[in-house]
């Protein structure tokens, strides 16, 4: 049985389509529906007239577009994708033309909805024109909106249908001018296509979209080469994608554009992303045999983080610890020898007193380079970890105990991150209970106002309260303190007893 509340939203629906001035209508209606239940939505969703609220949406004042928007989507939102397809392809296909941006994005999440449902996908395809207002969606001056409609078309490409009504047929034109309009998010589609599987990959070779990627990657533009890395980057994230990259050549032409670098007066444009790119292949792949394959880019490393220049010290130091967080990374660092321990020192006087981006960024990458998973823990690497921490500063457990202590979230949360990583070291605990009032900090609650404070907090006690040697090295009442805290949880708060007084104000 309809409810009293869905038959009025039928009745101002009804009402709209004989109005010359609907304002009034629209702001009742939109009450009116903004109070239905979901479930009311979706069960009479089909039965609302809703093409009257299209076209208003197509004329008249902000206000006006503003209230059909907010109704559409409480109506569409509860319709099934494949209805809304079937029933509004039409409309959607308008939407993308609009000149107000809010309508183009409530009609490209509704494209999202549509093509994250299998039945409703296929439908798009048999909707040609609907999908080249996506494509040239690609283009719009609002980010926002660009990247949903990637995110549409990447998924749309998921089938084979799908990559062929893209990279086969006539949109492919469609495809490459919209690309050729924008810097911005220039590749990102082609990119996300050919991430997602080898046939994949091969429908973007031959379409020459991946070709003129790697063209401009070592063109002359060095901004537009600073983008190019960032998507060749995303590609050799998959296994294929860096056995096309390989068989083409483009990491040895990357490699050699690092090694001319110094000579490039521009080379600050695109030096970070060509570093950024190494530092991501070794982890995807072997620390090792990238290092040893391309030697140019840990000495690159290396001459950045002994460097001058801020923002190449930054990237060295992110860098670091990518390639740090895996132990076949950590022996690659060890290799280097003093370097890296002028390294470590270097990064703790940062992260006690540089820039405070730069000491987030050291206190993130220490945390990386210092933790060892427990079954990865043999004496030889945990006595490299001690010498790496014994590197930063006469006292480093007082060093990042008063950068902790600092009025910024960022740096309060990096510091108990550092601690947490080493949590489970005997050494580290050994160092920990040496420090006055070390626990008793630990387990104050109170020095942790905001919710990541909380959580970096519990990270912490959970690594001590589960170590094995915690209660040997610790004692037993401080264990028993922490396996409290780590039981209570991140967000326990101590009930205080109040006693109400009678005639008290």
């Amino acid at each position: 049985m309809a409810t009293p509340g869905v038959e009025a939203a039928l009745e101002l629906l009804s009402r709209l389509s004989g109005v010359r001035d609907p304002i009034e209508e629209l702001r009742d209606l939109r009450v009116a529906v903004e109070a239905l239940q979901p479930g009311a939505l979706r069960e009479r969703g089909p039965q609302f007239p809703l093409d009257g609220l299209f076209v208003l949406m197509a004329q008249g004042d902000s206000e006006q577009i503003s209230s059909c928007i907010a109704i559409l989507e409480r109506f569409l939102q509860a319709m099934d994708p494949l209805y809304v397809i079937r029933n509004f392809g039409e409309q959607l296909q308008k939407g993308l033309f609009h000149h107000h941006d809010s309508v183009k994005i409530l009609t490209i999440s509704q494209v999202g909805r549509i093509v994250e449902d299998g039945d409703a996908c296929k439908e798009i395809l048999n909707t040609p024109e609907l999908l080249r207002q996506i494509i040239f969606c690609i283009a719009a001056e609002k980010i926002s909106l660009a990247k949903e409609a990637i995110k549409s078309l990447s998924r749309i490409a998921q089938s084979p249908e799908g990559l062929e009504a893209l990279l086969e047929g006539n949109l492919l034109v469609d495809v490459k001018n919209v690309m050729a309009k924008s810097d911005i998010i220039r590749y990102r589609l082609v990119v996300n296509i050919a991430s997602a599987s080898a046939d994949s990959l091969n429908y973007c070779v031959n379409s020459g979209l991946l070709s003129q990627l790697i063209e401009e990657l070592t063109g002359n533009d060095m901004l537009v080469r600073a983008t190019c890395i960032e998507m060749v980057t995303t590609l050799a994230h998959t296994l294929h994608g860096r056995q096309y990259l390989a068989q083409q050549g483009v990491i040895d032409k990357i490699s050699n554009i690092i090694i001319g670098a110094d000579s490039d007066p521009f080379s600050g444009f695109y030096l970070p992303g060509f570093v950024k790119f190494f530092g991501n292949l070794a982890i995807v792949d072997s620390p090792e045999q990238v290092c040893e394959q391309y030697p140019i880019f840990m000495k690159k490393v290396l001459s950045m983080a002994e460097g001058q220049d801020q923002t190449m010290y930054g990237v060295a130091v992110d860098t670091l610890g990518i390639l740090g967080s895996t132990v076949e990374g950590k022996l690659v660092l060890q290799k280097t020898g003093r370097r890296f321990q002028h390294m470590l020192n270097r990064m703790g006087c940062q992260a006690k007193s540089g820039p405070t981006e730069l000491r987030v960024r050291c206190l993130d990458a220490l945390a990386s380079l210092f933790y060892l998973p427990p079954d990865q823990q043999t004496d030889d690497l945990v006595r490299m970890i001690e010498s790496w921490f014994s590197c930063l500063s006469s006292q480093p457990v007082e060093l990042f105990r008063n950068v902790s202590t600092q009025p910024f979230p960022e740096l309060h949360c990096g510091s108990l991150r550092v601690f947490a990583a080493v949590a489970n070291q005997p050494w580290a605990q050994r160092l920990m209970i040496a420090s006055p009032g070390f626990v008793e900090y630990v387990v104050d609650r109170s020095v942790d106002p905001d919710k990541p404070s909380k959580e970096a907090k519990y990270e912490l006690v959970k690594a001590l309260a589960t170590s094995k040697t915690c209660a040997e090295i610790f004692g037993n009442q401080h264990f028993v303190k922490l396996r409290g805290y780590m039981h209570e949880g991140p967000y326990y708060v101590k009930a205080v007893a109040t006693t109400a007084v009678e005639g008290a104000d």
